[in-house]
């Protein structure tokens, strides 16, 4: 076991991508599983080990994972105490539906003190399916319900999930375009994204204006929109490119769905379990939502589980009103109530916010380099927006080069945001600062050769 851990201590490619062996493996995949498939399409490696923040290939190939199971291995791979509970449990009981049992209590209490203090004692929650798309599906249930209410309201540049529900709340056009007759009543709102401004405005000379369109729409008796049954939110825009909303685009959401007793869902899908570097990106932002949904990071070792935590106030439905088989993963509960204790054990949520500090250093690296047309991020989630063109337009394909590049030298990383021209990062929330150090020294050296800056590192 110590031979592993230090042959996984660092990256080491050796060859061309993918590998001899890997590319049987992908090509039995694209013989055997759907054309949906993604991941693999840009990243061509077939995994066979993980451990901590690293995986191995089939070929002997390491690399640091900065994807990190799209942001699920909260203490990454093999955690070797997630990994004993998860063991001790077997033996017990692995499933249990909705029914009680002392590991799903364990869980329920933990999830619950890590609410600020104010939420707990009104916060109740409910267990969806194993995805987050399920827990948004169950958060607007749960609001049409309570409220009798139909519309909902989302934002530009949003994902929450493939589901059909979910889709239909989701931005991306190119996911719903095949799919006809989707979920009616969902109604888009320009999103605070100041990097590419969806009203063509100027942070310096903005009043918030995309935030206030959707106030006057709302107020509005002759504006054409019903009062809705909810406003669907990211704080931290993940697949739309890792776009942190503005504080006070978040707290007017807030305040005039208050005022209007709209009940407002914050997904926290990706950016909650400390991604952000608070236990919830909300805390961050000095408002407190009617609806949480949760899912990915959960467990911290991949183990799926979702769940929405709501005010008890929206509690209508009646039994049975969604429900799931899976729901009751005893593994999951264990394994992600002994996560939350390493997390505070070992001040991960510090750990997270030192991290990003350190990444924010190091970014503002490549601060000169005409790609890059912004570099955004919070906690351990980041992106590095790209352009090959004086004006901005996006480069889709110089993103992917940068993806490439960096994968044969040893560094997972992947694309989100319009067009995918944003590099994403979502490391393993316990991640050292000599990992960081030479993840970063791979990424900017591989935007700093597409620019034209040669070789680079800590300069």
């Amino acid at each position: 076991m110590t031979d592993l851990i230090v042959e996984m201590s660092r990256p080491h490619v050796e060859g061309a991508l993918p590998g001899a062996r890997s590319a049987r493996y992908l090509a039995r995949q694209e013989q055997t599983e759907s054309n949906a498939r993604s991941y693999p399409r840009g990243l061509p490696i077939a995994i066979e080990r993980g451990q901590g923040s690293f995986v191995r290939d089939v070929d002997g190939n390491v690399f640091i994972d900065f994807l990190a199971g799209a942001g699920v291995l909260s203490l990454g791979h093999n955690h070797p105490e997630l990994v004993q509970v998860m063991v001790d449990q077997l033996g017990v009981l692995t499933h249990g539906l909705d029914f009680p049992t002392p590991a799903k209590e364990a869980f329920v209490e933990t999830q619950l003190a890590m609410l600020p203090q104010g939420m707990r004692a009104r916060t109740k929650l409910h267990f969806c399916g194993p995805t987050g798309a399920n827990a948004v599906d169950a958060a607007v249930k749960l609001c049409k319900t309570a409220t009798g209410r139909g519309d909902i309201v989302s934002f530009q540049g949003g994902f929450h999930g493939a589901t059909a529900t979910a889709m239909a709340l989701t931005g991306l056009v190119s996911q719903k375009r095949p799919v006809a007759n989707g979920l009616p009543g969902v109604h888009f709102f320009p999103y605070s994204s100041c990097a590419r401004c969806p009203l063509g405005l100027r942070p310096d000379t903005c009043a918030t204006n995309c935030v206030e369109y959707l106030e006057r729409s709302l107020r509005d008796p002759n504006g054409g929109l019903p009062l809705p049954a909810a406003v669907i939110l990211e704080l931290v825009q993940g697949e739309g490119g890792v776009v942190p909303a503005r504080p006070e685009f978040v707290r007017r959401v807030r305040d005039l769905t208050a005022e209007l007793d709209i009940p407002l869902i914050v997904d926290e899908v990706q950016t909650g379990c400390g991604r952000t570097g608070t236990w919830f990106a909300f805390e961050q932002y000095g408002i407190e939502p009617d609806v949480i949904v949760a899912s990915k990071a959960l467990s911290g070792v991949g183990t799926p589980i979702a769940l929405i935590m709501y005010d008890r106030k929206l509690d209508t439905w009646s039994p049975g009103a969604h429900t799931g088989t899976f729901r009751g993963n005893q593994l999951a509960f264990v394994a992600g109530t002994e996560a939350v204790r390493v997390i505070r054990r070992d001040d991960v949520l510090g750990n997270v916010r030192r991290r990003g500090e350190q990444l924010a250093a190091r970014f503002a690296e490549i601060a000169w380099n005409p790609l890059v047309h912004d570099v955004r991020g919070m906690g351990l989630m980041w992106g590095i927006e790209l352009t090959d063109a004086p004006d901005g337009t996006p480069a889709p394909a110089l993103a992917a080069r940068v993806r490439d590049t960096a994968l044969h030298a040893g560094l997972i990383v992947e694309l989100g945001g319009r067009d995918d021209r944003v590099v994403r990062m979502l490391p393993p929330l316990n991640v050292t600062a000599e990992v960081i150090d030479t993840a970063c020294d791979i990424l900017l050296d591989a935007i700093g050769r597409l620019g034209g800056g040669g070789e680079w590192g800590r300069g």
